[in-house]
């Protein structure tokens, strides 16, 4: 009969084996904790993107001047504007960019050359490149309804919005959010006024 030899590793063989298992196991947690942290990230990413800030692109151009077609810009959710806060609000499965002109129960008046008032004070408008009296088929002076907000785009030559019916005053649930940055193109960034 032949023997059976068994010949054990040395120590080192052993150590060093061990240390390769170990390492592994090591970079192999690490990878995965690294993946599941990013999942997490875009995750939060995402729902914070959607649900508070969400990120829109421009296009049209009835805020031309302000914002132009191709920027991309960064909106607020909140429920507090004022007379000149840029918004974004949906309509007809659009959502498009307007500038809050008046609130709730405030009156709006606009004369035959552009210039817009609101409560019988003429609005101070100096990111209009050109005022003009635009597409309007509602008769003024005109009060906002309760629970809307009067809005016009800042091309007003070319912008439909609450001036004519098809649009109208904007009700509270249709805003998206208030514009606050642009952040595309980079020689644009910066707030939005």
């Amino acid at each position: 009969m032949d023997e059976l030899t068994l010949t054990l590793p040395a120590t080192e063989d052993l150590t060093q084996a061990v240390k390769r298992d170990r390492y592994t196991n090591r970079f192999r947690a690490t990878v995965r904790s690294t993946f599941l942290s990013l999942v997490v990230v875009a995750a939060v990413a995402v729902l914070v993107a959607v649900l508070l800030l969400p990120i829109l692109r421009i296009y049209g151009k009835s805020m031309n001047g302000t914002l132009d077609s191709g920027d991309v810009v960064v909106s607020v959710k909140t429920s507090n504007f004022k007379t000149g806060d840029v918004i974004a609000f949906y309509y007809n499965n659009n959502i498009l960019v307007k500038r809050v002109i008046a609130n709730p129960g405030d009156w709006v008046d606009i004369d035959p050359n552009g210039n817009v008032y609101v409560n019988n004070v003429k609005l101070e408008e100096p990111y209009l490149q050109e005022k003009a009296y635009g597409e309007t088929n509602i008769e003024f002076p005109y009060q906002v309804p309760d629970g809307k907000i009067f809005a016009m785009g800042d091309n007003r030559s070319v912008s439909i919005d609450s001036r004519n019916t098809s649009i109208g005053c904007i009700a509270e649930e249709q805003i998206v959010g208030k514009i606050v940055y642009r952040v595309w193109p980079f020689t644009g960034f910066g707030a939005v006024q």
